[in-house]
């Protein structure tokens, strides 16, 4: 960023009218002072324009952080100059907000470190860089910013609450820690190349002769309970944005409780579609305007699992009868239903377990309270 500022305007300005008022009506004196100006006004852009030589180098430790944690930014600037000190005013931008990093008299070859806290008070991502080194003239005429080094996010992710309690569905893992069903079953998947140390078994021959080369059966234990965590994102769901912060983090305590047990979960958006590592889907997600009822459709035609959770606000209590009507294809239907605890109790019927709770702490107190999986 380069600029010019008031003072700078006003010299420049100032030089003008001296040297013409000077030529035009014969005043030397004029002109003398109007030289200077020009030559301060000169001295001022070789000053401003001088671009120091520096490396900056940022790490975040940790760059994944519950939200209420501690994170620390390192920041290391190297003066790669081999002439000149540098002596400049410099700022990091981090999260919305400037931290001043001192950078007085680095020697050439010298480096300096600056360690100072993220804040992470808010879930989301927390943008950091560059660092921004501002240079004026001892007159303050220009004044110019230049960026140095690149940027780095440090994710704020959703606290996470302690549930001892899993839902499992109908059905059963094969190592036995779950029995509402006797046994499992394993079945065909898909197909795909063989290769060393697979078992001839599994070879699958006539797909094996028709392509040219061996084709090995890929099987799927279709008995391993799977979780379905839909996450109302919706605006008219939350109308105070602290339910949705509280729904989110009952998302990612169910997805880590789920983990931690080694079953299988997935996590939904209910007006938009994010992937990746569903902790950092939950650290970016925002409220958005969308539509429950397609989404709703989409769960009831692929049936993605055995356990349906439903986490929503107070917008979304007139929702809970569509959702609990998902019942059918899905043998358990939990809602979780944020900052409305003082409206008439719950009534969605269809067998849907609610679970009322003010913030995500009391919402994990009362998950495990919960019988009936």
């Amino acid at each position: 960023m380069r600029g010019v500022t008031a003072r700078g305007y006003g010299v420049a300005a100032a030089a003008v009218v001296l040297l013409l008022a000077g030529f035009r009506f014969g005043y030397p004196d004029l002109v003398v002072i109007g030289v200077a100006a020009v030559l301060a006004a000169a001295m001022a852009v070789v000053f401003a324009l001088w671009r120091p030589t520096l490396k900056v180098d940022r790490h975040a430790d940790p760059d994944r952080v519950a939200r209420g944690d501690p994170a620390t930014m390192n920041l290391t600037v190297h003066n790669a100059s081999r002439f000149r000190a540098a002596s400049l005013v410099a700022v990091d931008r981090c999260g919305g907000r400037d931290v001043p990093v001192p950078l007085l008299r680095l020697r050439p070859g010298k480096d300096t470190t600056e360690t100072y806290a993220v804040p992470t008070e808010r879930r989301g991502v927390v943008p950091v860089g560059p660092l921004q080194v501002r240079r004026s003239d001892p007159l303050g005429l220009i004044e110019l910013a230049r960026g140095y080094g690149g940027t780095t996010t440090v994710w704020v992710h959703p606290r996470i609450h302690l549930l001892r309690a899993v839902p499992a569905g109908l059905s059963r893992s094969l190592d036995g820690r779950i029995d509402k069903v006797p046994h499992g079953t394993i079945t065909f998947d898909s197909l795909r190349e063989y290769v060393v140390g697979d078992e001839m078994r599994r070879v699958h021959w006539r797909s094996s002769a028709k392509v040219g080369e061996l084709m090995v059966r890929e099987q799927l234990d279709t008995s391993e309970p799977t979780i379905v965590v839909l996450l109302d994102d919706r605006t008219q769901a939350h109308p105070d944005p602290e339910t949705f912060e509280s729904a989110c983090e009952a998302a990612a305590s169910i997805i880590a409780a789920a983990v931690r047990e080694d079953l299988t979960i997935g996590l939904h958006l209910v007006s938009q579609e994010k992937t990746g590592p569903y902790l950092d889907v939950l650290t970016e997600v925002e409220l958005e305007d969308g539509d429950l009822t397609p989404k709703v459709r989409h769960l009831r035609t692929q049936r993605l699992g055995d356990t349906l959770v439903f986490l929503t606000g107070p917008g979304g209590r007139h929702d809970l009868g569509a959702v609990g009507a998902l019942r059918g294809p899905y043998p358990v239907v939990i809602a979780g239903l944020f900052g409305d605890r003082d409206a008439a109790p719950v009534t969605a019927g269809h067998g849907m377990i609610v679970v009322e709770a003010a913030d995500g702490l009391e919402f994990a107190g009362a998950w495990d309270g919960v019988r009936g999986w």
